[in-house]
């Protein structure tokens, strides 16, 4: 499916944030490996969250659902015994499941994407698996990927986390059923420790204990651990909120979105200081952020790794600042669903931005008179990309076309539904 994204003069109304991607992913997950039945409330529905129910319940998990909840009943430290497993284009389902997967014999997670997930590399979570007795088959890292368990041990596993914290967050949610307690350590640096923090606050919810360092690059995990049957409720999801936000950003606006509580431990809620930081008229209180665009933006200096999944509408957002945005500390976006430095970039430039990339930096020198547009350009398959790229559009002279904008669904379905409903001219066409 393509978009045509037209120029928007104004938005205006209220949405309701997507339920968190992330956090129902997690819920999911604890539900699963707890032996009764849990309850999640106003759970997110993607290709992402979709991922995790179709898996879980292959694995073994009992599963009902209607319009406002899931109830599931786990399988614990036994889940079914199953050949394959397809987690679509869902990295973090995949990675998750590679830990959890080690109580089964043999189980092979296959490759549906060559062209996204099936290059992206998993080395770091395998050889992290092979130290506690786990042999993995796979192709240089990539899928498929065939994992040999069923009686894996705890002990001590050193981890990197440079290239994903995805990784450790598997170990943390497989190594309290382990029989023995575990030594996480964590080598070179960690990425997206806010991330870890929203995995640490979901075991903890869960009942299970895990002693954690300050600077997170240390655990210990006691074994023998159950996780309780509980009842969960889903947060508004921040990281698609921030297209969103951004689009308000960089038009004239009034927009309300709801549901975004501001103690979240989401990084992406950071976006609302980014903004803010940027000049945009806005507030965020009793869970609403509402903003009021003038599409007057000022360049900042932005810590990318507080906010990930958000960098890119962020980006977007800079494209019309007013001077030289740098957004740094970015180098694990390389490692996403496409290079979403490079690739992202690529689109940019092509649609008239300014930007420039270094190994883990991008730099956006701002026209606030805004960009041509007017051309074609590539998702990537990348439902981030896709979200940022419209955005661009909306403040372009003469739009933008979008190739693959399906892909938004991975994350966020309604996503150019909702901003219709803001009042942007948005036009899905069939390929």
């Amino acid at each position: 499916m393509k978009v045509i994204v037209t120029p928007a003069a104004s938005l205006q109304g209220t949405i309701n944030a997507l339920s968190s991607k992330n956090y129902t992913t997690r819920y999911l997950l604890v539900g699963a490996l707890a032996e009764g039945t849990s309850t999640i409330l106003y759970p997110a529905h993607s290709e992402d969250s979709d991922a995790m129910r179709r898996c879980i319940r292959d694995l073994g998990a009992v599963m009902t659902e209607d319009e406002q909840k899931i109830t599931i009943t786990g399988f614990g430290r036994h889940p079914r015994n199953v050949k394959e497993l397809n987690v679509g284009n869902a990295g973090a389902v995949l990675r998750f499941l590679m830990s959890t997967a080690a109580f089964c014999p043999e189980v092979t997670f296959v490759n549906t994407y060559p062209e996204s997930l099936g290059k992206r590399p998993h080395d770091d979570l395998i050889d992290a698996l092979g130290q506690i007795g786990v042999k993995v088959d796979h192709n240089g890292g990539k899928l498929p990927i065939t994992i040999h368990g069923g009686a894996p041990r705890g002990g001590r596993i050193e981890v990197s986390g440079s290239v994903s914290s995805q990784y450790l967050s598997s170990l943390l949610f497989m190594t309290p059923l382990l029989a023995e307690d575990s030594e996480i350590v964590v080598l070179n640096d960690l990425k997206s420790k806010v991330v870890v923090g929203q995995t640490l606050e979901v075991l903890a919810q869960a009942g299970i204990r895990v002693e954690a360092s300050a600077d997170l690059m240390h655990f210990r995990v006691p074994g023998g651990q159950r996780y309780e049957p509980k009842e969960y409720v889903i947060q508004g999801d921040y990281p698609g909120s921030a297209a969103i936000l951004a689009a308000a950003a960089v038009t004239d606006s009034e927009v309300r979105v709801l549901r975004l509580t501001e103690d979240s431990k989401q990084g992406e809620r950071a976006v609302v200081d980014v903004l803010k930081a940027m000049g945009v008229p806005l507030t965020h209180k009793d869970g609403v952020v509402h903003v009021q665009g003038n599409k007057r933006l000022a360049a900042g200096e932005f810590d990318g790794d507080h906010f990930t999944d958000g960098v890119l509408a962020m980006v977007a957002a800079a494209v019309f600042a007013e001077g030289t945005s740098r957004f740094y500390n970015v180098e694990n976006l390389r490692y996403k669903e496409c290079d979403r430095i490079t690739d992202y970039l690529a689109e940019l430039r092509k649609a008239g931005a300014d930007v420039e990339e270094r190994q883990s930096e991008i730099i956006v020198h701002g026209k606030p008179e805004g960009v041509e547009g007017g051309v074609e350009i590539d998702a990537h398959f990348d439902h981030r990309v896709i979200m940022a790229l419209t955005v661009v559009g909306l403040r372009s002279r003469r739009g933008l076309t979008i190739r693959d904008a399906h892909h938004v669904a991975k994350s966020y379905p309604q996503y150019f539904e909702h901003l219709q409903a803001l009042g942007a001219r948005i036009e899905q066409v069939a390929d």
